[in-house]
């Protein structure tokens, strides 16, 4: 008996099957036929939902941007964690995750994806920034900040994590890596008018406290 399902839920089939496709076989290495092999689809049912395999790419890093907001959101209002916490845990967030994040990454930074790029650290910026300054606002009733412009010192941080921990716009080793976590905290603690070294301890309970994902 033919199943017919829900547009969405057909479209969230093919994005899963090719989330796990281009985590195993890379974004090159997959082709349409895979994709309708594993949701057992005929290709107009695919051409329906995408144009091409890129377009399905598109959506996959929308989905992940939707799903990144979601998560800071979520730790943003949980407030049974402290607020510097909070923060970082925000901040490490913003690393995509998953099967296929890898060919994401590698997607995204070629030459020919640069709009697709620049949209992806659009929605970080224009998403991420407001989450923060709302920490901060909360921090700063606490005593814990002193800063009259919260969403302007979270837009600075937003973006220089974005730029220069993004391996395609600045190519740094291991220790290179390091040394800008540690003068990125302590500057930011400084933007806040936070306690020297108040970030830093919270960093170091996160282990090596660089979160990046990207080695």
């Amino acid at each position: 008996m033919r199943v017919v399902k829900k547009a969405e839920e057909r479209r969230n089939e093919i994005l899963d099957a090719a989330d796990e496709l281009f985590g195993q076989k890379g974004f090159d290495g997959t082709s349409t036929n895979d994709i309708l092999e594993k949701v057992g689809i005929a290709r107009g049912t695919l051409y329906y939902h995408f144009k091409s395999k890129e377009d399905i790419m598109d959506a996959l890093i929308e989905r992940y941007n939707v799903r990144l907001i979601g998560a800071a959101q979520e730790i943003s209002a949980d407030k049974s964690v402290p607020v510097i916490e909070r923060i970082i845990r925000v901040v490490m967030a913003l690393n995509l995750s998953g099967g296929s994040s890898k060919e994401i990454m590698e997607h995204i930074h070629k030459p020919q994806n640069a709009l697709l790029h620049q949209k992806i650290q659009r929605v970080i910026i224009a998403g991420i920034t407001p989450i923060l300054a709302g920490i901060i606002r909360e921090g700063t009733q606490q005593g814990l900040f002193s800063t009259p412009f919260p969403y302007e010192c979270m837009e600075m941080v937003v973006i220089y994590a974005n730029t220069v921990f993004d391996e395609d716009m600045v190519s740094m080793t291991n220790e290179e890596r390091a040394l800008r976590i540690q003068a990125f905290v302590f500057n930011a603690e400084r933007l806040l008018g936070a306690e020297s070294g108040s970030l830093m301890h919270v960093m170091q309970m996160f282990g090596s406290g660089n979160g990046d994902g990207n080695e």
